[in-house]
């Protein structure tokens, strides 16, 4: 369950909160779309200066990723691997952070409020699942100390996703 905590604004506070409270949420659990939705949801409140929050789930048939569940404006439905930095995060297997998305070669513009950008691939058993991608109105916004704990972060949804594989 979902306890609403302050949030002091200092990232080595807020985000091992919300690494808690995210495995709170998806202990039990079954369903992926809803453990997805949740993190989004999760985020959303926890990070401040952010504009989009959510997934893109790897679709093999196709080789694009595909909007999942998020928080924000609406989005872009497909992105093929390779294009923008959703798609290039997960062609690559490498988390990218973007201080300023226009200057990113190919980035796809679905909201044009979106000035920085932080894209973690979702990685499972060496098998891409997605993307978490994270957009923000403020040119730099996002620093080491976002992807390092975002990271951790995904770390901790990926292993609960696992063990429902199983």
């Amino acid at each position: 369950m979902f306890e609403k905590s302050h949030i002091s604004g200092n990232p080595d506070k807020d985000y091992p909160e919300a690494i808690r409270q995210l495995a709170a949420l998806l202990e039990g659990e079954t369903s992926a779309i809803a453990n997805l939705s949740n993190a989004s949801a999760l985020l959303n409140e926890y990070m401040d200066r952010i504009n989009w929050v959510g997934f893109y789930l790897y679709e093999e048939k196709s080789n694009q990723l595909v909007l999942g569940p998020f928080q924000g404006l609406p989005a872009c439905v497909r992105i093929p691997l390779g294009r923008g930095v959703c798609g290039t995060a997960a062609e690559e297997r490498r988390t990218i952070v973007v201080e300023d998305v226009h200057k990113f070669p190919g980035h796809i513009a679905c909201d044009a409020a979106s000035r920085s950008e932080i894209v973690i691939p979702l990685i499972l058993e060496n098998q891409l699942i997605g993307v978490l991608d994270i957009d923000s109105p403020e040119e730099s916004r996002f620093h080491e100390v976002d992807r390092a704990y975002l990271e951790q972060f995904t770390a901790e949804l990926l292993r609960h996703l696992g063990e429902l594989k199983r």
